[in-house]
């Protein structure tokens, strides 16, 4: 009787003397996501794929499938599961392998605020502040810091990113079906993360999907027919594709972007957990990278100077608003991180020609006296004919959230570049008569150095230049070459012409100024 007043009094001080510790740095750090103007994820920057998301927008049969797969008493119970400590207990005393069966306030103590060190005073000081943490926080605090740092596998980290990494949506998003899928993987997660791609495992996972299901509707979190009618979930491929070709690009233009309007550093934008939605067209931007490769394999139908570099530099904005739909800086951007298409002082030579003899003002009246403008500079100017003399300032960012908050919203800066009469006259005069195409279009070239080709219409201005250099070898830096050769049977005007032309969006109205 004395030693078990005494065990009580030792676990009533232990109790006591125990704090609550905050979560460690590696559990709580976020990333920042990237997406196109239609929310699909385009990329991300920060060290782990990780992005808070609160309770209130994990819908409630998500947050019953992780409970239904991983403790199915959490909304009951104090914290700690006593049969699975003192099995833990025992495998340590006898040297047995490592025992499961911990509670979610458990798991989320163990993952997010303790070391990952394995002794027994280690345990007793995860059950003191489970239980300590189970008294002075809410259920729906606790399940809320779960779903944000439980592992998922596809390097996922919390509830919205293993949404995106395996369907390629939102948290809020999910249906019954995939949360119940999600829910299923967190006790394997490295297993079953190539559910999809191996059919084993996802068999397996499978399995223990319909299990989560029956869970669901024992608990009554589901009804009989909600489960009849789930389907198992396709998922995305895995592993994804590399995000460093043309992505990389436009992640570096927006990131670039953001932190200038937050106000903070790009590193601090990494690691902020914001949504970056940007004003991106993927589907524009998988056009263009399959013109440019087409261009390229017709070019290698003939010999070219095996020492010159070809470079197609693309840029696509919306007249009257500025939004950059395209940025076609280069053909990898592991080999070569420089944007062209943002960056880029590209000799205009006759690119500018129709500009001629129109008044303007800031800022195409200084482009007109600019030997070598930016891909980027060109859209725009050619969409100010688009939006009747109006020029607009290109910009890569609609909005940023945080936590389901907007902490930025776009307002395009547009004002009068020339006069509306001027602007019809010079659309008039570059209609095209192609049906179906771009409504206006203009090629220009600077001698065999450079070629330009820019189509618009009242939706989109989209330029495409084209030039050509000899890269840099040993201490002798790059230098400008002809173009001749280097674009196959056409000439460096036709294939610039022909490239902007392929890569026209067909839903893009194809009514002609008139």
């Amino acid at each position: 009787m004395v030693l078990v007043l005494a065990l009580c009094g030792v676990a009533i001080w232990a109790y006591t003397m125990v704090d609550i510790p905050p979560p460690h740095p590696e559990a709580v750090v976020q990333s920042t996501v990237f997406v196109d103007a239609r929310g699909d994820y385009l990329g991300r920057r920060g060290p782990v794929d990780r992005q808070d998301v609160p309770l209130s927008r994990v819908p409630r049969h998500v947050q019953e499938a992780v409970i239904a797969a991983e403790n199915r008493s959490f909304r009951t119970d104090s914290g700690i599961a006593p049969t699975a400590i003192a099995r833990a207990v025992l495998a340590a005393l006898t040297g047995g392998s490592r025992q499961g069966g911990s509670t979610i306030t458990q798991q989320y103590v163990k993952n997010a605020l303790l070391s990952p060190e394995q002794s027994l005073s280690r345990k007793a000081k995860e059950a003191l502040i489970s239980i300590k943490l189970d008294r002075t926080r809410s259920k729906d605090e606790i399940l809320a810091g779960y779903l944000n740092t439980v592992y998922f596998g596809r390097g996922a980290a919390g509830i919205q990113a293993a949404a995106r990494n395996y369907f390629g949506i939102n948290a809020q998003d999910l249906t019954i079906a995939q949360g119940a899928a999600l829910a299923a993987i967190i006790n394997l997660p490295s297993y079953y993360e190539k559910a999809g791609s191996d059919p084993k495992v996802t068999a397996v996972l499978q399995r223990r999907w319909a299990w989560v299901l029956n869970g669901m509707k024992a608990g009554g979190s589901i009804t009989a027919q909600q489960q009849a009618q789930a389907a198992f979930p396709a998922f995305r491929f895995f592993p994804p594709g590399q995000t460093e070709g043309q992505r990389q690009y436009l992640i570096d233009a927006a990131a670039a972007e953001a932190a200038d309007k937050l106000g903070i550093s790009q590193d601090a934008l990494a690691h902020g957990g914001y949504t970056v939605h940007t004003t991106f067209d993927l589907a524009l931007q998988d056009a263009a990278q399959e013109a440019v490769r087409t261009q390229a394999n017709a070019a290698r139908t003939r010999r070219a100077a095996p020492e010159a570099r070809l470079h197609t530099a693309i840029a696509a904005v919306v007249p009257g608003d500025g939004a950059i739909r395209l940025l076609y800086g280069g053909a990898d951007y592991a080999r070569q991180p420089f944007n062209d298409a943002l960056n880029g002082a590209i000799e205009a030579g006759t690119a500018l020609t129709p500009f001629t003899g129109i008044r303007l003002a800031p800022p195409v009246d200084r482009l007109r006296h600019t030997a070598a403008p930016t891909t980027i500079q060109m859209a725009a100017a050619y969409a100010t004919l688009a939006a009747h003399g109006r020029h607009a300032t290109p910009y890569t960012i609609t909005k940023i959230t945080r936590g389901g908050h907007t902490v930025y919203t776009a307002r395009p800066v547009t004002r009068p570049a020339m006069t509306a009469v001027a602007a019809e006259t010079v659309n008039r005069l570059l209609q095209t008569t192609t049906t179906g195409g771009p409504p206006a279009g203009h090629t220009g070239t600077a001698a065999q150095r450079t070629a330009w080709s820019t189509s618009y219409g009242p939706r989109l201005a989209l330029t495409v230049a084209l030039f050509a250099e000899h890269p840099a070898t040993g201490k002798k830096a790059a230098r400008p070459a002809p173009l001749t050769g280097l674009t196959g049977p056409q000439s460096a005007a036709e294939s610039a012409a022909q490239t902007a032309v392929d890569i026209w969006p067909s839903e893009a109205p194809s009514n002609h100024y008139s």
